[in-house]
């Protein structure tokens, strides 16, 4: 209205908690936007992640031969053009989305020079390019870490959490695969002997997390539910300690409203019930204590969501189900191939070989030779004899990181 004053409708809406006004929910306070998690949803995840990022140290630091230290992440719901305005603009991307216990999209984003950072303690150099071998090698951790995550996930929800296959991959961050219009952002800061700090991104599809928060406990949060006094019909101005109550109820409904929780009793003996009789006037009470000595705040007052620490178990990290599955792989035959050496010849070379010719091999006499399992090496040995027969002492195993580096 022009001369600043409400009509009367108005002041029926505000006491009434209409939402019709400046856009407010219920409670008089604006709707969360976007539809993202509720602040219990977002407090139960960050209690689990907080617990996940001592395993992700020490896994870390084995892989990568050098100390790591992974401080406490934080967790923001946010639309996804939120989440990719915080990125860089090009990113390395490992796809890792669940696939048992829980489905949807999930992913660890790391900017170029984050990804370097990891990608040289990985193969052991200095001064690495980001090449496809680095980005190997980010997928390989990535991989590592995330099923140390799913593991304590798992033991905390009691279900068998599982990923598929980690996908790495240099991309625009405009093509970042994890879907919706609201996702979650989990940062963790993480330092790295020799390569300094950097920023580790893991973010999970809206559904995931929403999901996951369900599994600990935690529910959505509905419009109004952070206002008890809105619970109860009653505007944000119906406080024990504002004006209203002071000075007389608006209407009759109103004292009907606050009797009838009470049995009938009227305002003044329920107020001397709730302070045992100790015969202070009321309006001196009221305007002392304020909405502390609220009773109805004191009745929608929740408990507190408290839960015992979880520490995860030392030992194999092999959940039952992943046992029998390794079992029904023990008896499938593979083939074994021990190789002396390579060469390269061209085609008029070849065409020329006869009985007699010496062909000459990339090893060195003595050298070890490579044991490949399905055209994988795996190991490397020393040619012995066993009874007029060939065999291969296995003199070295080769890990994945070994078999990187030699790529």
């Amino acid at each position: 209205m022009s001369d600043g004053s409400l009509s009367q409708d108005e002041i029926d809406a505000l006491l009434m908690g209409n939402d019709s006004l400046g856009g407010m929910d219920d409670a008089g306070a604006a709707a969360p936007a976007g539809g993202g998690l509720g602040s219990s949803e977002i407090g139960a995840l960050n209690g689990l992640f907080s617990k996940v990022v001592g395993n992700l140290s020490s896994t870390m630091s084995g892989i990568m031969s050098t100390g790591v230290t992974i401080g406490a992440p934080s967790i923001e719901s946010l639309s996804r053009d939120e989440l990719l305005a915080g990125l860089s603009d090009e990113l390395v991307e490992v796809k890792m989305d669940f696939n048992q216990g829980l489905s949807g999209g999930h992913a660890f984003v790391f900017s170029p020079d984050n990804a370097v950072k990891i990608a040289g303690p990985m193969i052991g150099q200095e001064d690495v390019e980001l090449d496809g071998t680095a980005i190997s090698a980010v997928g390989e951790a990535v991989s590592q870490i995330t099923g140390s995550e799913v593991t304590v996930i798992g033991d905390t929800v009691s279900t068998n959490v599982m990923t598929i296959s980690p996908e790495s991959q240099k991309i625009a961050k405009g093509l970042l695969s994890t879907g919706g219009d609201t996702l979650v952002k989990i940062t963790y800061p993480v330092e790295i002997e020799g390569q300094g700090s950097l920023e580790m991104v893991e973010v999970l599809e809206q559904s995931v997390a929403a999901d996951l928060a369900s599994k600990l406990g935690a529910s959505p949060e509905s419009p109004g539910a952070a206002d008890p006094m809105a619970a109860m019909g009653m505007g944000a101005d119906m406080g024990m300690g504002g004006a209203s109550m002071g000075g007389g109820m608006p209407d009759m409904g109103q004292q009907q409203m606050m009797g009838n929780p009470m049995g009938g009793m009227g305002q003044q003996q329920m107020m001397g019930n709730q302070m045992g009789g100790m015969g202070m006037p009321q309006q001196q009470m009221m305007g002392g204590m304020g909405q502390q000595m609220n009773p109805y705040m004191m009745q929608q007052a929740a408990p507190p969501n408290v839960q015992g620490v979880q520490f995860p178990e030392f030992g194999g990290n092999i959940s039952p189900s992943e046992q029998r599955n390794i079992g029904l792989l023990m008896d499938v035959s593979m083939e074994l191939t021990v190789e002396l050496g390579r060469t390269k010849w061209q085609i008029k070379d070849i065409l020329g070989i006869g009985e007699g010719t010496i062909i000459e091999l990339d090893k060195l006499a003595g050298e070890p030779v490579d044991i490949l399992v399905n055209n994988n090496l795996i190991a490397k040995g020393e040619v012995v004899v066993i009874d007029e027969n060939f065999g291969v002492r296995v003199t070295d195993i080769v890990s994945n990181l070994d078999r990187m580096g030699e790529q």
